[in-house]
């Protein structure tokens, strides 16, 4: 299976993590993007550039600060003296996999050039509109604890990632692996992973989904918008994105219809973020992951 060639080689350059590695697989066939939360030093960077290594696809970096401008993003025209005429010079938004490291350190203006290549898969330059890549996958990050030099993101955009993943320390074992690692100084080479992306979503699309499901889905989402600890609920792209993660998630694990476990899994990566609690509640300890545990415990899981 191609889930477990890619968990394979990927460990042999990141120290656990398999869940990462997957979660990232399903949102890449989804066409969705990823925001992943977690301190520095955990191996966000080194997560994302391993998995755009094993599968082959073009990777960039781009380190978001407060005085990054749109055009550092998208990119911008130029004036070429040697030719004697104006060109494009394409920016670093045009790869298949895409890290925007530290994404609330941006200005809004900033964060939001990549609203449209992350909901449209094109960008503007100087009003000429371009095709991003096809893969083309967004995994920004956030450092949880940082408050200062910071913005907010607003809702809108959180809406357009389809998960969030939070990547915590290491536990003991795989810390004391990891420092063997680096002792000995194992430097292991990945073989690429033979990864036919149109292929595979074509397959994806074939996955079939029982009305139970739909039901099941549409009853998760609609309770977070009825429930009195929330000022706001997911929206109706939320019930999308659970669809077609749980389609993504069942065909990687060579199925060929979705089951409840896989919506009940992916359900606190695609829908947690979204979901604005009201203060009271967070005050007394609720967090977004543990209302949503809330929610789906309170409903009968289909047969």
């Amino acid at each position: 299976m191609v889930l477990e060639k890619i968990k394979n080689e990927a460990g042999k350059i990141v120290v656990g993590k398999e869940d990462v590695i997957e979660l990232l697989t399903v949102a890449l066939i989804s066409r969705g993007h990823v925001l992943i939360e977690g301190v520095p030093g955990v191996a966000k960077t080194t997560i994302a550039k391993t998995f755009s290594d094993i599968i082959g696809l073009k990777f960039t970096r781009i380190q978001l600060t407060p005085d990054l401008m749109p055009a550092d993003i998208v990119g911008s025209v130029i004036y070429d003296q040697k030719l004697s005429e104006f060109r494009v010079r394409k920016g670093p938004i045009f790869a298949n996999i895409v890290l925007a490291d530290e994404i609330n350190r941006a200005s809004p203006k900033t964060q939001s050039a990549l609203l449209e290549a992350m909901q449209e898969r094109q960008v503007t330059i100087e009003g000429t509109t371009y095709k991003l890549d096809d893969p083309f996958l967004v995994i920004a990050t956030m450092n949880p604890v940082e408050h200062e030099g910071v913005y907010a993101l607003p809702s809108a955009q959180l809406d357009r990632f389809i998960m969030r993943i939070q990547i915590k320390y290491p536990d003991k074992n795989e810390e004391l692996d990891l420092l063997r690692r680096k002792h000995i100084g194992i430097s292991e080479t990945i073989e690429k992973v033979k990864f036919d992306f149109s292929r595979i979503v074509e397959e994806m699309r074939c996955v079939k989904v029982s009305d139970a499901i739909f039901d099941y889905i549409y009853e998760i989402v609609s309770k977070t918008r009825n429930d009195n600890r929330v000022r706001l609920g997911a929206s109706p792209r939320a019930s999308e994105h659970l669809l077609i993660t749980s389609k993504s998630l069942a065909y990687l694990r060579g199925r060929e219809y979705v089951i409840p476990d896989d919506v009940k899994e992916l359900a606190p990566y695609v829908l947690a973020h979204r979901i604005i609690l009201k203060a009271e509640y967070e005050m007394e300890g609720l967090t977004q992951e543990g209302f949503i545990k809330d929610i789906i415990d309170s409903i009968e899981v289909p047969k």
